[in-house]
């Protein structure tokens, strides 16, 4: 498997330095300036991909795209929808000029990952992201007051959100909103709650059906594109796995998978495997996903949550990377086991790239800035652990 770092470009306060020090061999980057529904510039491609050897040290690859933003145009099928598909396909015909193949993206609605807070304290003095079902519903039947929000959540839960929406002062709620509605990793992006409630009014009229229509049909939009260009599309699941806001979210179990990839039957169209978002639901089986999913799997994020309520919607935090409810060991053996059917197919993508998703923020980590999830100590312990267990995993059967 390849070991990858996310790059947040020459804004993240984990440098190139940083990224060859901790051995990945391969950078996950977008061009996060350009806004969803863009095509993709030739020279901006470029520019990046000469960024990644701009410090001096040895250019690191270009592995993975995360992500090229599908619009929210594209998802509700409204306004310049037609004209962001174009833009979408013409990126990907100049990220393929610069070899650059494999292509993560969502199909989450109106909001990315979702957590309720950024930076829980952990037992060990580091701090990790967390969601809280409960707070999340104080945010959302009293600050956001969405009509209806009460509906969506028992009894029990409406009733501690009450409790704790009565504890929290203008700044809480301020902090609490800001966690909600940061945007994008890497994005300068922040929704104002006017702006999330004009966003959730867009989807009034589209159900859980409607909305994987919606995704069957872009992909059968671009694929045809991808499949001429030799590249892999690999949709994230949803984070947290489960309707937020009365949204629709239809990329949050294997059974959703199994429709969408059925219904576009390429090996062009594939998963992102995030173990971390897919483990935040206790209904699914992550190594079962991996073994069922294997062929198509083109790309895969390591992290683990451990989950605090075993009910869905649920409530977790960002576990270390061998810690947590997902057996890591398994999984990592099955993605190997999947390589070496590919190499005995002789696939040309039989390696699958990774990368360390996550990570809590421990020592240094505590002073030195960092995107939410991304810092540089926590991610670099996530991957030597992860090393490890490819290194066991490798080490030839002892004879008897």
């Amino acid at each position: 498997m390849q070991q990858t770092w996310r790059w947040f470009g020459p804004v993240d306060p984990v440098c190139l330095s940083d990224i060859r020090q901790a051995g990945a061999t391969g950078v996950v980057t977008a061009l996060h300036h350009l806004p969803a529904g863009a095509a993709w510039p030739a020279e901006e491609i470029a520019r990046r991909v000469a960024e990644l050897g701009a410090d001096g040290g040895a250019p690191l690859p270009w592995s993975v795209v995360e992500s090229l933003p599908v619009s929210e145009a594209i998802r509700t099928q409204t306004g310049d929808w037609r004209a962001h598909l174009d833009a979408w396909r013409a990126s990907l015909e100049a990220l393929a000029a610069a070899d650059i193949r494999t292509i993560c993206y969502n199909f989450m609605p109106v909001l990315d990952w979702t957590r309720t807070d950024l930076a829980a304290p952990m037992t060990h003095g580091g701090t990790a992201m967390a969601f809280d079902i409960d707070i999340f519903a104080a945010f959302d039947i009293h600050i956001l007051a969405r009509p209806g929000a009460r509906e969506d959540y028992t009894e029990e839960t409406a009733a501690r959100a009450d409790e704790l929406a009565g504890t929290m002062n203008d700044a809480a709620r301020a902090a609490l909103t800001e966690n909600i509605t940061c945007g994008l990793p890497g994005s300068t992006e922040r929704w104002s709650l006017d702006a999330l409630r004009e966003g959730l009014a867009r989807y009034e009229d589209i159900s859980p059906e409607r909305l994987m229509q919606h995704h069957v049909d872009f992909l059968s939009e671009v694929v045809p594109t991808a499949e001429r260009l030799g590249m892999r599309l690999c949709c994230h699941p949803d984070d947290p796995p489960f309707p937020l806001l009365g949204l629709p979210r239809v990329m949050s179990t294997a059974a959703h998978y199994r429709e969408l990839l059925t219904a576009v039957d390429s090996p062009a169209a594939g998963m992102t495997l995030c173990t971390g978002s897919l483990g935040a639901r206790p209904d699914n089986d992550l190594p079962a996903i991996a073994r069922e999913f294997g062929p198509r799997i083109h790309f895969v994020h390591l992290r683990n949550v451990t989950r605090t309520t075993e009910t869905v919607p649920c409530s977790f935090f960002e576990d270390e990377h061998l810690s947590g409810q997902t057996d890591m060991v398994e999984v990592i053996e099955t993605l190997l086991t999947e390589e070496a059917r590919r190499r005995a197919e002789g696939r040309a993508d039989a390696e699958i790239p990774f990368r360390p998703d996550h990570g809590q923020a421990i020592l240094t980590d505590l002073e030195r800035k960092h995107q939410p999830g991304y810092p540089a100590v926590g991610r670099l312990k996530g991957l030597a652990e992860l090393r490890g267990v490819l290194a066991a995993l490798a080490r030839p059967a002892a004879a008897p």
